[in-house]
């Protein structure tokens, strides 16, 4: 599994958070550049999200698959973030494509390699 580095966002990384984890799994290989180009440039807005604490994108592309880990303040963040503009019209253009899944829970004083931990269990599950 290939991973980003850990990208920052504005709001503070102690206290409780909220952990969201997705999982995309493109019906086509094809489908894959253009899922990637969407994330990252998604990503990029990630330091003027209200209450984004930081996230890693991950993909395993012999798999067809891609995703996200996220860290937010709280679920009203994390919803305000998937209504953006941005997010609705990635998930509109992919969304027939593939399959997805995701998890969300609260952490404490997050360990970021506990919270990767945690995220890389439940991606290993079977679908």
């Amino acid at each position: 599994m290939l991973r980003t580095s850990w990208t920052p966002g504005p709001a503070a990384a102690s206290g409780p958070v909220l952990v969201s984890v997705t999982d995309f799994t493109s019906d086509r290989l094809r489908d894959l550049p253009g899922i990637y180009r969407a994330g990252r440039q998604l990503s990029r807005l990630w330091p003027t999200l209200d209450g984004a604490v930081g996230h890693w994108l991950w993909a395993e592309p012999s798999r067809r698959r891609t995703g996200s880990v996220s860290l937010w303040r709280g679920e009203g963040a994390m919803r305000g973030f998937v209504g953006l503009p941005e997010h609705r019209q990635i998930m509109r253009t992919y969304r027939g494509r593939g399959r997805i899944r995701s998890t969300t829970w609260t952490a404490t004083d997050p360990d970021p390699r506990e919270v990767w931990r945690r995220a890389s269990e439940f991606l290993r599950l079977p679908r």
